[in-house]
C-alpha cells in the first residue's frame, strides 16, 4: 500500500513537473509568435511607406495592417496638426468621427495625455456605456487610448476599441507599446512628405503645380511604372527678355511656353514649373529613347512661340519685334523607388552649370 501511494506521488509530481515544463513551452511559443508578428508588422510598415505614395494613404494602410494581425475590432488614429484634430485612419462609421476627434476633451483621458501613458477602460454590464460615448450603446464596450508623442511633442492618439466587454484583459500591452512605438516611427517618417503634400500651389503665371506636386501625388503616378524619363528644360533668354522688354512681357512668355507644352504632351505626364524660368516634364513609363525624337520636336515648336511686342525707335515711331524663348533641355531615367528629388536636383545643376548660350537636349 505505501509503495503504491510513493508510485501515486511521484506520478503526480511528475504530471506537475510536465504541465509546468509544457507551460513554459507555451509561454515561449507565444512570445516566439508575437516576436514574429511584431517584426512581420513592422517590414508591412516599412514597405507601406515605400509602396503608398499620399500620406493618408499610408497611415490608412497601417491602419489596416494592424486591425488584420491584431485582431482588433475598431482602430482609429487621430493627429493634431498645430490647429486641429484630424482623424487620419479609422475603420468606424464616419458619422462617430466627430466624437473619436474630439477624445482629448474627454476628463478619463486628461491624464494620459499628460503622462503619455496609455488609458485602458471598459464597461461592466451591457447597459452600460463608455464614458466619452455620446450617441452610441452596442458599438464599443471597452477601449485603450494611446497618446502619441514625437520627440517629446503630442501630436495625437490611436485609440482600439472592442464591443466586448473586459476585451482587452488579458492582451499583452508591451506589444501594444510595441505597435504604438512603430505608429510613431511612420509618422515621423511621413512629416516631412506631409510638409511638402500641403505646401503644393499652382503657379499663376504658368497655371501648372509647383515643384512640390512632383514628390507627393505626382510621384504616385510615376511610380505605377518601373521607369520614366525625366526632363527639365530652362528658358536660357528670360533674365535679358525680363531685362530688355520688361517682366510682364517676361511673363507673357512663360504662360505661352507653358500653354503650348501642355497641348503638346499626354494628361498621363507630369509637367510643373520647377522653380522660375525651369520647368520639369515626366514622362510617365517612357524610356528615354522613345523621348529624345519628341522632346527635339518639341522643342523646335516652343521656340517659334512669339510674344509681339511694340517699341519705340529714337524717331519717336514705333514697331512690332517679336520675342521668342531659347530652351535648354537636360533628361535622364528615373527609377521606381529611388529619391526623385536627387534626380530633379542633378538635372537642375547640369542646367546651372551650362554655358549661356547652350540650347541643346542633353542625356545625362
Amino acid at each position: 500500500m505505501l509503495l503504491f501511494v510513493v508510485v501515486l506521488v511521484l506520478v503526480v509530481v511528475a504530471l506537475v513537473i510536465y504541465n509546468m515544463w509544457i507551460n513554459k513551452k507555451l509561454k515561449d511559443f507565444r512570445n516566439l509568435n508575437d516576436k514574429i508578428t511584431g517584426l512581420n508588422v513592422l517590414q508591412d510598415f516599412m514597405s507601406t511607406i515605400s509602396e503608398y505614395s499620399t500620406v493618408d494613404d499610408k497611415i490608412q494602410k497601417i491602419n489596416d495592417i494592424l486591425i488584420e494581425n491584431y485582431d482588433i475590432k475598431y482602430s482609429t488614429i487621430v493627429v493634431f496638426n498645430g490647429t486641429e484634430y484630424t482623424v487620419k485612419a479609422s475603420n468606424v462609421e464616419q458619422k462617430h468621427w466627430e466624437t473619436l476627434k474630439n477624445l482629448h476633451e474627454e476628463e478619463i483621458f486628461a491624464d494620459s495625455i499628460s503622462t503619455a501613458m496609455p488609458k485602458y477602460v471598459t464597461v461592466n454590464n451591457e447597459g452600460e456605456r463608455l464614458p466619452y460615448q455620446k450617441m452610441e450603446f452596442g458599438r464599443a464596450k471597452s477601449a485603450i487610448f494611446f497618446p502619441l508623442y514625437i520627440d517629446n511633442v503630442y501630436i495625437g492618439y490611436w485609440i482600439i476599441e472592442s464591443g466586448i466587454i473586459s476585451a482587452f484583459d488579458d492582451m499583452d500591452t508591451t506589444i501594444l507599446e510595441v505597435v504604438k512605438d512603430n505608429i510613431i516611427s511612420v509618422l515621423k517618417t511621413v512629416e516631412y512628405q506631409n510638409v511638402i503634400e500641403n505646401i503644393v500651389r499652382v503657379d499663376k503665371f504658368s497655371n501648372l503645380y509647383t515643384a512640390e506636386y512632383l514628390y507627393g501625388k505626382g510621384k504616385e503616378i510615376i511610380d505605377k511604372y518601373i521607369t520614366s524619363t525625366v526632363a527639365m528644360f530652362n528658358i536660357i533668354n528670360i533674365e535679358e527678355i525680363n531685362d530688355k522688354y520688361g517682366r510682364k512681357i517676361g511673363n507673357e512668355i512663360i504662360s505661352k511656353i507653358s500653354e503650348k507644352v501642355k497641348e503638346n504632351i499626354s494628361s498621363q505626364y507630369i509637367f510643373v514649373r520647377y522653380m522660375g524660368p525651369k520647368f520639369v516634364i515626366v514622362f510617365s513609363g517612357i524610356d528615354l529613347d522613345g523621348v529624345v525624337a519628341f522632346i527635339d520636336e518639341l522643342k523646335e515648336q516652343v521656340e517659334k512661340e512669339a510674344i509681339k511686342h511694340e517699341v519705340k525707335r529714337k524717331d519717336g515711331k514705333s514697331r512690332v519685334i517679336n520675342i521668342k524663348p531659347k530652351l535648354n533641355f537636360a533628361v535622364t531615367t528615373y527609377y521606381k523607388g529611388t529619391a526623385l528629388e536627387n534626380v530633379t536636383k542633378k538635372l537642375e545643376e547640369y542646367l546651372d552649370s551650362a554655358d549661356a548660350n547652350e540650347s541643346d537636349i542633353n542625356n545625362i
